[in-house]
Order: C-alpha cells, then structure tokens, then sequence
C-alpha cells in the first residue's frame, strides 16, 4: 500500500480537504519548505559577508526535497523532538566537504520550522482564497439574484415574519467578505522566524538584524522585529482567521442543510449523482452542506490548541511549540476542504421560490401578525393591538379571525386588512440591505 503523503490521500481524509490546498500541506511540501529556509539561510548570510558564496550555493544547490524521505527524517526526528535536526544532519552530509561547516550557519532548529510552517500557510493559502473567491461570488449572485424572493424568516427554530432570500444570501455574503479580509491581513502579516540558540543571533555578531532581513527577503516573507520564538501572536491572528472563515462557511452549511430538508424544501444542492444513500434509493443528501459543517464543528478545538499552546515559557517553550504544528496543519487542511464545499454548494444551490411562497402562506397570514398589530397600534394603542392579534392568532385560521373580529374591523377595512397581510409590505429595509452587501463586495473588487 502507498503511505499518504497528502492529507487527502487517505480514506477519510479527502471527505475534510481540498486537493489543491493539501497539496501545500504534504509531507514533501513541509519538508521542502524546510529545505526553502535553510537555502535562504544561507544565502542571507552569505550576503552579509559571513559565509562565502560558494559554500551558500551549494547549499542551496542540496536544498530540494526529492533528494531525502521524508518518513525516514520523521523516524529520526524522535530521537531529537524535531526533524530539523535530522535534515540538516542529511543535509550537511549532502554538500561539498567545503561548505559543510556553514549548513544551518546561526540558526536553531525552531527557526526552521517556524518559517518553513510560514511558508506552508502562506501557500496553502493562496488555493484557499481563490475558493473562498468563488463562494463570494456565487454568494453575491444568490444576494442579486433573489434580492425580492420572499420566504420565512425563522427565529429560535419557529417561523417568524417575511423576509427575502436575497437578504439571507447576503448575510452569508458578508460573513464570507468579513472573513476573507481576516484571512488575507494574516497571511500578508506572517513574519520570517530567525533568532539563533536564545533569540539574541550572537552568532552573527553586529550582522544579525542585516541578515534576518535578508532572509525574510530571499523568502518572500516580511521581517519579524525581534524572534518570536514565545511570543506566537502570528499563529493566533491565522488560527482566528481560519476559525472565523469555518464559521462564516459553517453558518451558510447549516442554513443550507435546514431549508434542504424535505418539509421545508425551499433549496437543494446542485451536482448530478450526489447525496445518495446506501440503504435509502429515495434520498438525496445534502452533502456539502454535511462536511462543511463537520469542519467547522472541528475547527473551534483546534482553534483553541493554538491559543492553548502560545502561554510559553521564557525564551523556547518545551512541548508547547511542538504542540502547534499537526493542529496549525489540520485547521488548514479543513477549512482549505470547508471552503471549496462551500465554494461548490453555493455555485449549484438550486433556490425554490415557489415553495418559499407556498412556506410562507401556510399559516394563512399568521406571519404578518406583527404587520397587523401595527396598523391597529394608532388607533387602539400598542398594548390592545398586541392583545387584539394575539386573540385572532390562536384561532385555526388567523386570516378568518380578523376578518370576523368587530373591534378589528372597526379600524381596518377590508383593503387595509388585506395589505397589512401582503408579506412584500412587511419587508422593512431588506432590499436595501442587500444593495449595501453587494455595493461593499463590487466596491472591494470581488
């Protein structure tokens, strides 16, 4: 059998993840990206006149990951804590006996993971974003689309008043927005890690800060001001970013899956040969809407390793650095798999207007009850127009009721009653709510 080396090559994992943003984050993209640190370790201090030319390029010349196994550096990695040491060891084996001397030149191991884990969110991030692109515009053509579709808005699980589906995909809309900003202010603000042994870089005398500069740059990362070795704030600000972005896909799943369901009927998931079940012929399950919310119902506990881990002690933390990295990795593999599901539903949601309508006049009328007390409050005060719908309220037909109610009657006429029971009169500012989301998206550029 071949080993994984993909989160989502395995049997379950490909039900949590999304191909293209695993692929950032397999054995042979870690490994490489620790392979991409210690290249611009060399180099930067090579520009800094500390190791010599040559000897930084040949360096950088073993640094591909094709050239080690990655399962025997894990293996090895359990006798030291971490597998840095066992790659540089392999890795100063590899060069010209001239430039042996200055592998891994002034850096500790933590350096090297903490940047080479830099590198792997920033990279898995970016297939990420452009499914999170794609939910935001499929999201904004549900908002345009159905800016006047009225349904049910529901309140504490019951049905409440009129609202419209486009005011409902724009809320989903926003919270993708929202996210999106996070996640991308994150990402641009995760910093290289190089500090040495104790986060004093004594090994690179006066050239320390010209050489962390430098090595930010050979990255494409931008600098830290001082190592961050126990100060994990980078960590933080991306683990509340992806958590915030499994909510906002997470919130949009739920909705999905509640209004999917048969007696409510007012959505479906798109894609043909989708959602069947192996006892049932008849069903048709709503399966993006079932794994993303799955992953967002994981993401809060690996969410909270990270902040559990970052209280750290003095100037290397022992176990809870280690703590982060499995936890950093499978909050990106799910939220990279949450998004693209949640980038697919919306793009396939088939919207049921017509059943949205038949939901909405069930109750004969009994949605508008609030629309109602309204138009009786000027006459009769608040308090007995409450009283005087309640009453009608708790008769079979709510409609009948007020019709044959003499103290109503005596202040609405048959006109009034019947627009007071219009549910597109009782949509308050919801067409323009959805003109204000889709303004901000068109307005950010997407």
């Amino acid at each position: 059998m071949r080993p994984s080396s993909s989160p989502s090559d395995g049997l379950l994992g490909g039900l949590s993840g999304a191909p293209d943003v695993d692929a950032q984050l397999s054995d042979p993209a870690v490994l490489q990206a620790m392979l991409d640190v210690e290249a611009a370790l060399a180099r930067a201090t090579a520009d800094a006149g500390i190791v010599p030319v040559p000897a930084a390029e040949a360096i950088a010349e073993q640094c591909r990951a094709e050239r080690y196994d990655p399962a025997a550096l894990g293996r090895a990695a359990d006798a030291t804590g971490n597998p840095v040491v066992p790659l540089v060891g392999e890795l100063t084996a590899a060069v010209p006996e001239h430039a042996r001397a200055w592998v891994h030149s002034g850096a500790t191991s933590q350096d090297v993971l903490d940047t080479a884990l830099v590198l792997v969110a920033v990279r898995a991030l970016g297939p990420l974003l452009a499914h999170l692109d794609v939910a935001v515009e499929a999201a904004a053509r549900l908002a345009d689309a159905n800016r006047d579709t009225v349904m049910v808005a529901r309140t504490l699980g019951q049905q409440a008043a009129p609202s419209t589906f486009g005011l409902k995909a724009a809320g989903w809309l926003t919270g993708l927005v929202q996210a999106r900003d996070r996640l991308r202010q994150a990402r641009a603000a995760q910093p290289a890690q190089l500090g040495g042994a104790v986060g004093t870089l004594a090994a690179f005398g006066p050239a320390g800060a010209e050489v962390t500069e430098r090595f930010a740059a050979h990255l494409g990362l931008p600098p830290s001001s001082l190592p961050w070795h126990t100060r994990r704030q980078p960590w933080l600000d991306l683990a509340a970013a992806l958590g915030g972005l499994l909510v906002a896909a997470g919130k949009i799943a739920l909705d999905v899956g509640l209004l999917a369901q048969n007696e409510v009927g007012e959505v479906a998931e798109g894609g043909t040969g989708r959602g069947g079940s192996s006892a049932m012929p008849h069903k048709r399950n709503p399966v993006d809407s079932i794994l993303v919310t799955a992953a967002a119902r994981r993401g809060p506990g690996l969410v909270a390793t990270l902040f559990a881990t970052a209280v750290q002690e003095h100037e290397r933390a022992a176990g809870g650095w280690h703590a982060e990295w499995e936890p950093l990795l499978d909050l990106l593999h799910v939220t990279g798999g949450a998004t693209a599901r949640c980038a697919r539903m919306l793009t396939g949601l088939q919207v049921r207007p017509e059943r949205m309508r038949e939901n909405l006049d069930a109750t004969d009328g009994l949605l508008l009850a609030e629309a109602v007390a309204a138009r009786l409050a000027p006459a009769v005060g608040r308090r007995v127009a409450h009283d005087l719908v309640t009453r009608a309220a708790a008769e079979p037909s709510f409609r009948a009721a007020l019709l044959a109610d003499p103290e109503v009657r005596a202040h609405l006429s048959d006109t009034e009653l019947a627009e007071a029971l219009e549910p597109y009169r009782w949509l308050g500012s919801a067409g323009r709510f959805v003109d204000r989301a889709l303004a901000t998206v068109r307005e950010a550029g997407g």
